[in-house]
């Protein structure tokens, strides 16, 4: 950055080392903290409150050096929980300000009205500004403020984002659209992320002193909150995490669109996840798990691990097979018991499922076939740029049988997925990739080849891709666990049952839109550079099941260079990829049995039902195949108690074997 951020808020009006008179003795009337020092008019999030956290200061635009071009132009950046019509507004000024008619002492906070997007002129401390008035429609709002990061009076962002080492305390708020505001402390705030913690936007991991819910998720204490900054849909993870959901893979992040204001400025639209943990996403594995309780070390015990090509001296990782493996957890410090005998045993267990990945390899003998070859369709779909170098996790734990096999999950870190990123070019080059921005063509199976030529990658995405017992489900899975989720985010066959984990491309963009809006005016750009690829135009595909055949729309679909069509390009490149890989996965795909499908005709209704009470009374005898469909609770019998299971009040059980 051409500017210190400390220079940088000082010239956007948010800080200053001297706190103004009164501050405190105000707060009773509604007011902000500490952290609101420099002369600036103030908006709360929720009218009526008489926290002192939730408060963002004006603010001008920026650009990505933030640099201010217009400082008397200025800006309130509501979030979803500010009423329509109304606003506190703070006024931090030596003398009354009047803002749309109403005067507002030096001080002191007063209820004005207002009406979005329209500029509004303000005379204060000797200046001329304008102010322009936007809401957002985002899932909560986060405030994070700490004047004195380093008790020598240097800002939080400013310290945070001298290096990602760097950690500290901090008050704040969690506001949700309803207008409820909670202030639980945070406990640590930090840097995160790999080569996107260059960027000017940046991602931090937060720990609540305690755990909290936002906007409807589960309580937690430790939350990634990630800045989205090369995805101009501000999408692409929320999308990958929930449809990762929606197709059973364990412990697929939730997350929330949210606004991010720290000591009273506006930083963006950001999406708010659970932080890849021991305990709380993972439940299985805890950094204790390892020891028995007499302070020896298990002889069998569950982590977390990491492909992480990034992994520095700093991190807790074994080399393995030319991987860097990063152990997620348990996290054991130098010195701690255990810390070698750990290492020890995540690579003595990876380095078997590495070799189990092999194409004849028996990969179900280590690991969870499904959960697996999941992760890799995930991977696929997104052709995801990081598949098998970083962020890409296996939970290591017991079975239903208490057998110890990796689990193809967390997933984590798609914003360079769904058509968003160009590749570096002579990697492409190298492994004979020419089509990687398109949505045709095959990419996880090439991705870490040494050559063109070369037959198959060590990249642990790769082999997983060509194992046998993989290549063996993947039909199922795509159109028996997969095809359903997309069709449903079309809109255009919605489930109810889908829709708790994946909603449709109408429900993800009118949750983020105006907070997509507020995002770009303040001053983050669509365009971030050379990385990205084109986004203005393509041939939109979609699959037809009747001749399991790719049909590509004869005209082109152009996409105006705004968040609409960013996201409209991403959700449609998803669509038309999906399409294709159909084609492919088609030939191969055999359907499952439904559960319940005692006839065999495809579907399940008082007729199996039947067909099950004669054959238990032996007046009939099921085929092997009727037998397997019949059991819907998998104990190996077709009884007639199992009708409940599929049959009830004729609602009857229609769910894939797999």
């Amino acid at each position: 950055m051409k500017k210190t951020i400390a220079i940088i808020l000082s010239l956007l009006i948010i800080l200053s080392a001297v706190p103004f008179t009164g501050a405190f003795a105000a707060e009773e009337n509604g007011a902000p903290s500490d952290y609101a020092t420099e002369a600036a008019l103030y908006v709360h999030a929720v009218s009526g409150s008489a926290d002192t956290q939730a408060w963002q200061a004006w603010q001008s635009v920026h650009d990505e050096d933030f640099e201010v071009a217009k400082p008397n132009e200025k800006y309130f950046f509501l979030p979803s929980s500010a009423a329509e019509n109304t606003i506190d507004v703070y006024n931090g000024f030596d003398a009354a300000v009047t803002l749309n008619g109403v005067s507002i002492a030096s001080h002191a906070t007063e209820s004005v009205a207002y009406t979005a997007d329209t500029a509004y002129t303000v005379s204060a401390g000797g200046n001329n500004y304008t102010l322009k008035i936007m809401n957002s429609n985002a899932e909560g709002a986060i405030y994070i403020n700490n004047p004195d990061a380093d008790g020598n009076g240097t800002d939080l962002m400013t310290y945070l984002n001298e290096t990602k080492e760097n950690s500290a305390k901090a008050t704040g708020a969690i506001v949700t659209p309803d207008g409820k505001i909670d202030n639980t402390v945070i406990k640590k705030i930090k840097g995160r992320g790999n080569t996107s913690w260059d960027k000017p936007k940046k991602g931090y991991n937060i720990t609540y002193d305690k755990k909290v819910g936002i906007a409807g998720m589960e309580k937690n204490k430790k939350y990634s909150i990630l800045p989205n900054y090369q995805d101009d849909s501000l999408s692409r993870n929320r999308i990958l995490y929930d449809l990762s959901d929606a197709v059973g893979l364990p412990y697929a992040s939730d997350s929330r669109y949210v606004d991010f204001y720290v000591n009273g400025y506006y930083w963006g639209s950001y999406l708010m996840c659970e932080k890849v943990e021991p305990g709380s996403l993972v439940p299985e594995v805890t950094d204790d798990g390892y020891l028995n309780k007499d302070g020896t070390i298990k002889e069998d015990f569950p982590f977390i691990a990491e492909v992480d090509a990034s992994a520095t001296e700093g991190d807790y990782y074994v080399t393995t097979n030319n991987m860097k493996i990063t152990i997620k957890a348990p996290e054991v410090d130098p010195g701690q018991p255990g810390y070698e005998e750990v290492k020890n045993y995540v690579k003595e267990k990876f380095n078997a499922f590495y070799t189990a990945t092999a194409p004849s390899g028996d990969l179900a003998s280590v690991a969870d076939v499904n959960s697996v070859a999941k992760l890799y369709l995930i991977n696929e779909l997104g052709k995801n740029w990081d598949s098998g170098v970083s962020s890409t996790f296996f939970t290591y734990r017991q079975d239903e049988n208490g057998n110890y096999k990796f689990y193809g999950s967390p997933v984590w870190d798609y914003d360079n997925s769904l058509g968003n990123a160009k590749g570096i070019e002579w990697d492409l080059r190298n492994i004979g990739v020419t089509d990687y921005e398109e949505y045709t063509g095959w990419w996880c199976q090439h991705k870490g080849k040494t050559s063109a030529s070369a037959k198959r990658s060590n990249n642990v995405i790769a082999r997983i891709s060509q194992n046998a017992d993989v290549k063996a489900v993947l039909p199922r899975i795509w159109f028996e666990r997969f095809m359903p989720a997309l069709d449903h985010f079309t809109g255009a066959k919605y489930d109810k049952e889908i829709n708790a984990d994946f909603y449709t491309r109408e429900a993800y963009y009118d949750l983020i839109k105006d907070s997509a809006a507020m995002n770009y005016e303040s001053g983050w750009l669509l365009n971030t550079g050379s990385w990205i690829a084109d986004h203005s135009s393509q041939k939109v595909a979609h699959y037809d099941s009747a001749t399991q055949k790719m049909v590509v729309d004869s005209q082109t679909t152009n996409y105006a260079q705004d968040f609409e069509g960013m996201y409209n390009y991403a959700s449609d490149w998803m669509l038309s990829r999906a399409a294709w890989l159909s084609e492919q996965f088609a030939p191969n795909y055999v359907p499952s049995p439904l559960l319940g499908d005692a006839d065999l005709d495809g579907e399940v209704n008082i007729i199996d039902a039947t067909a099950i009470q004669r054959h238990n009374a032996g007046i009939i005898s099921l085929p092997e195949e009727a037998k397997v469909s019949a059991d819907v609770d998998k104990d190996g019998e077709a009884s007639r108690k199992k009708n409940a299971l599929f049959f009830d009040n004729y609602g009857f059980y229609q769910k894939s074997m797999l």
